[in-house]
Formats: structure tokens, C-alpha cells, sequence
């Protein structure tokens, strides 16, 4: 890839990793009264992702975890060559991490399965101590992001110098649009495809990991800069 420069990739979690978005199932399935106008809200980019997400979660009583933790875990679906395209990146040497608007109680079960260590896994968390679920935000937006992303990706990415990194993004959806806009190439999915055609970004559209692993090495072998 770039000469002189790490590779490490940025992947996203919901319907990247996953076949389908777990937070927009989550609400379908518990349907907790009055999430509708919010999740609209949030699409409609009127609200932040974080006080979107954490005004819907707030809605669901803490009593359910387990009952939405099992919803997730038996639905979900990981995208096809995701065991494989983990296998070539770290045979190639290539830093790994995910990085997701999601929650820890449902991401933590579905990845534990593939050993991605724990500090390479960026995520929301969850306290149940309460009535009602509340969402935590250990990884907040820094300067110069002031989007409100609730686990901001930009800030994760540029914790990686764009000197000395080739930074990779791979995602689908309106939580990767700010961090398409400062990496050096995208693997798109969905909205998220139409975005980059949009912004002028330079990305490689997939339908699963497979396609991802085999750009990958194409461009490797030709050697592309």
C-alpha cells in the first residue's frame, strides 16, 4: 500500500461485522414506546448520534438485558470471511480494531469467538444498575470533532498520525461518514457507498469480507501507493 507508511484498518461493527444494524433490531423487536420519532430524529441528522442513541436505549427497561443480549447473540449474522480476512491482516501485520457505535453487553459476546483484543475493540457501554438502560460514553469526541458522535471514530483515528499510517475505514453507515472523510481509503457498504461517491471519496465498495481481503491483495501485489 503506501510506502513508508503502517497500514491499519478501522472497521466497523453493525451491519459491517455484523449482517444487519443490532441497535435499529434491537428497537424493532422491543419496540419501546415513542423510539420511532427519535430514531427518525437521529437519521435525519436533527440530533446527535449520542443523544439519539442514548435517549432510545433509555426508553427499554434494565430488566431486559439478558432477553435483548440473547435477541442479539442468536440473529446477528457475521458477514461472510470475517474469520479469514482477520487471519490475512494479521499474517500481513496489519493493526486491526474495531471501532463501533455499539454497545459492549452485545458486541463483546459476538466477537469473542475471533480472540481481537480487548484494547482493539472501541465501543459504547451500558449501565443496568438502574431502571432503564443507560448508554456510557468512554471514547467522546475531542477537537475538532464536535459531531456529538457518542463513540467518535475520528478521534480513534487520529490517534494513528496520517504521516505515519495509512488509515483504512470499513463500514456502511452514517457513524463512519466523518471518519470517510480523513481516511486514505474506504471499503463501503450501503448509505455509506452513496456518501463517498458523494464526498469525492476514494472508496471500493464490498458485500463481504472476502471481497475486502482480495482488493486488498490485488493491491498489494500490483503495488499500489
Amino acid at each position: 500500500m503506501k510506502s513508508g507508511k503502517k497500514t491499519v484498518i478501522f472497521c466497523d461493527f453493525d451491519g459491517t461485522i455484523t449482517l444487519s444494524d443490532n441497535i435499529v433490531a434491537i428497537m424493532k423487536e422491543f419496540k419501546p414506546e415513542g423510539y420511532e420519532a427519535i430514531m427518525q430524529r437521529t437519521v435525519n441528522q436533527e440530533i446527535s448520534l449520542r443523544e439519539g442513541v442514548g435517549a432510545m436505549f433509555a426508553l427499554l427497561p434494565s430488566r431486559k438485558k439478558a432477553e435483548i443480549v440473547d435477541f442479539v447473540v442468536s440473529r446477528a449474522g457475521i458477514r461472510e470471511g470475517f474469520r479469514e480476512f482477520l487471519g490475512y491482516v494479521k499474517q500481513e501485520g496489519i493493526d486491526f480494531y474495531v471501532t463501533s457505535g455499539g454497545m459492549d453487553f452485545f458486541i463483546d459476546p459476538l466477537l469473542a469467538p475471533f480472540d481481537i483484543p480487548s484494547g482493539h475493540i472501541f465501543c459504547n457501554s451500558a449501565d443496568f444498575s438502574g431502571d432503564h438502560i443507560e448508554i456510557l460514553w468512554p471514547h467522546p469526541c475531542q477537537e475538532p470533532c464536535r459531531n456529538g458522535c457518542g463513540m467518535c471514530k475520528t478521534t480513534v483515528m487520529r490517534r494513528f498520525p496520517e504521516d505515519r499510517y495509512e488509515r483504512i475505514l470499513i463500514g456502511d453507515s452514517l457513524t463512519d461518514f466523518e471518519g470517510a472523510k480523513i481516511a486514505d481509503l474506504v471499503y463501503s457498504r450501503s448509505i455509506l457507498t452513496d456518501k463517498c461517491a458523494e464526498l469525492g471519496v476514494k472508496h471500493v465498495p464490498f458485500q463481504d469480507f472476502f471481497d475486502i481481503m482480495n482488493d486488498m491483495k490485488q493491491k498489494r501485489q500490483q503495488g499500489v501507493r
